[in-house]
């Protein structure tokens, strides 16, 4: 049994077919004697080798690959069918009084954990406000109402703003704060968690205000306990949706240059 970091060879089973070696994004497997090897350092601990080997010859130490080999590949999805569902989306402002189901959250959680992050850094945190929602948005109502008695005078929109005690978060029974070092990892985390959450019949909200307020204000940001170094990058307010659209909205023309 070979090892570097967590990636193990088992090089009684290991083929020799290479198909690791290639598909390694740093290089850091080779064959030696016609079996796969792994080099000292580099590994980003990606999984590509354990999910390419036909054998079964990679395991990967501290992660657990239960259920790893239920693979289901996005080709068996209906094209159309899924463009339409993404075109029809929107995002919901009113909730049902109910609850969402520990499961859903799961799922949700789930699909967030599997997102794509940058050198494999599964840098992405997410804190549910749950006990503390109602405290941390009444402190956020605070500060933008603050803000909006400076802004309103120069800014129309914001003096036609209701800022209630259910501005940020809707009633909405799950708020989930999805915070990183950087914007894209969490970026595509949320877009990972709002694609399985509307698949279970729920609507999602991006509050761009929380996100102002946790940047603004160190108290907010405390209240948060987020890791050390991160920022939030996105706040997904979920819950049932009390509201139905008929319709797809219109977007502009497409933008794209061709080069």
């Amino acid at each position: 049994m070979l090892s570097s970091s967590s990636v193990l060879i088992n090089t009684e089973k290991c083929l020799g077919c290479s198909l690791c070696v290639n598909d390694c994004p740093g290089g850091v497997l080779y064959l030696d004697n016609h079996k796969a090897a792994v080099r000292k350092s580099g590994c980003i601990e990606c999984g590509h080798c354990f999910a390419i080997c036909p054998a079964g010859a990679v395991s990967m130490r501290n992660y657990d690959t239960a259920g790893c080999e239920n693979i289901v590949s996005m080709a068996n999805f209906d094209s159309d069918t899924l463009l339409l569902a993404m075109k029809s989306r929107r995002t919901v402002r009113h909730f049902k009084d109910r609850k969402v189901e520990q499961e859903k959250t799961d799922k949700i959680l789930e699909a967030g954990r599997y997102s794509p992050t940058g050198a494999n850094a599964q840098d992405v945190a997410y804190t549910i406000l749950g006990s503390r929602q109602k405290e941390i948005e009444a402190e956020c109502v605070k500060l933008f109402r603050n803000g909006q008695k400076l802004a309103a005078p120069l800014v129309d929109m914001v003096k036609n703003i209701n800022i209630d005690e259910n501005f940020f978060f809707k009633k909405a029974p799950l708020v989930i704060v999805v915070s990183a070092r950087g914007d894209i990892n969490a970026g595509l985390a949320s877009s990972y968690m709002e694609l399985m959450a509307e698949s279970m019949g729920l609507g999602v909200l991006y509050s761009g205000f929380f996100v102002i307020c946790a940047k603004l204000s160190p108290k907010i940001k405390s209240m948060l306990n987020l890791p050390k170094g991160h920022k939030v990058v996105s706040c997904m307010i979920i819950g049932y949706p009390n509201v139905e659209y008929k319709r797809i909205a219109p977007r502009k023309p497409l933008k794209v240059n061709y080069l």
